[in-house]
């Protein structure tokens, strides 16, 4: 069973907090490309971080059919690595904050 468009819209907007430039400029960062399962250069998370800055910056209306999917996968990997809990100290530099970071998440950002 897959979710409709209304519900991850509702998810994404929820667990995406990572405004476009800011997650645009993180990933930049050496900690940003530090994490991740490596292909080519580069990460798994470090690309998708960087369709999520496009999406972002993208209408709903304008939005194609694998942004929507694209979305949902991010929804997925943000909600199974939240679940597991990050690490007991120093949350601010761990390699469980970064990857969530690359997938547009910040877990020390408060919510609201």
């Amino acid at each position: 069973m897959s979710k409709d468009r209304e519900q991850v819209w509702d998810e994404w907007r929820d667990l995406v907090n990572m405004a476009p430039q800011e997650l645009d400029d993180w990933l930049d960062t050496d900690e940003s490309k530090s994490v991740g399962d490596t292909e080519d250069g580069e990460s798994t998370g470090h690309k998708s971080g960087r369709r999520i800055v496009k999406i972002k910056r993208t209408n709903k209306d304008d939005l194609s059919d694998d942004q929507w999917s694209h979305m949902g996968k991010v929804v997925g990997y943000i909600k199974r690595h939240t679940s597991q809990g990050g690490p007991d100290e120093d949350v601010e530099t761990s390699a469980w904050r970064y990857s969530l970071m690359n997938w547009g998440h910040d877990p020390l950002k408060e919510d609201g």
